[in-house]
């Protein structure tokens, strides 16, 4: 069963930070909040984890809109290419703040992810918890939104639900407070011009 932890956005818990770290750090697969949807997801280099996602969400890993989770820009050249100086700023304009934008991956994606896929969506959420998650675990994580089964409800905004629901499917839920039900908005980054590909909770700046 999993573990249930509550951490305020405005002071993360070092202790407990440390404590999703080392669930990340041996192949789990966590829910968290966001700046939109709970998200579910794990360290980018752990494979097993990946592929538990894809049987939670009934779906082949190389069909999965999976993005990448940044603490910040910083490491975001690390991973993409031909980031062109309007791209950057575009992206420094709108993050942190509810938006993936899609990118050209380079080689430094794990061989799981490279299937078909030559993009990669980056997320920096305006959210203290994740993004502090992130900056101990040293690298980006996996991410991708919790759903609903309900037709008319997308997505749970709450995080004791959400538990009820994953508590036998993931290894830690954190209760990070009400999420929103407006997943981000989608930017593809790949063309002549960004493109909003999905309107979402973000407006583009």
């Amino acid at each position: 069963m999993a573990s249930f932890i509550r951490l305020y956005e405005d002071n993360p818990n070092p202790k407990d930070v440390r404590k999703v770290v080392e669930v990340l750090n041996d192949g789990g697969v966590v829910i968290y909040p966001t700046d939109s949807v709970y998200g579910i997801g794990c360290s980018i280099d752990k494979a097993r984890a990946v592929e538990r996602i894809g049987l939670i969400k009934s779906e082949k890993i190389e069909k999965t809109n999976f993005s990448f989770i940044f603490c910040d820009l910083s490491q975001i050249s690390e991973y993409t290419k031909n980031l062109d100086n309007t791209i950057f700023k575009l992206l420094k304009r709108n993050l942190p703040g509810p938006f993936t934008f899609i990118l050209e991956a380079n080689n430094n994606i794990p061989k799981l992810f490279k299937a078909k896929k030559k993009t990669i969506g980056i997320r920096v959420p305006d959210n203290n918890i994740i993004r502090e998650i992130v900056r101990e675990l040293g690298h980006p994580i996996m991410t991708t939104s919790v759903l609903d089964d309900d037709e008319i409800i997308e997505y749970t905004t709450d995080p004791e639900l959400i538990y009820e629901k994953y508590q036998d499917l993931v290894d830690l839920v954190i209760n990070g407070g009400y999420g929103n039900n407006e997943p981000s908005t989608v930017v593809d980054c790949t063309g002549p011009e960004p493109e909003i590909i999905r309107e979402g909770i973000g407006q583009l700046l």
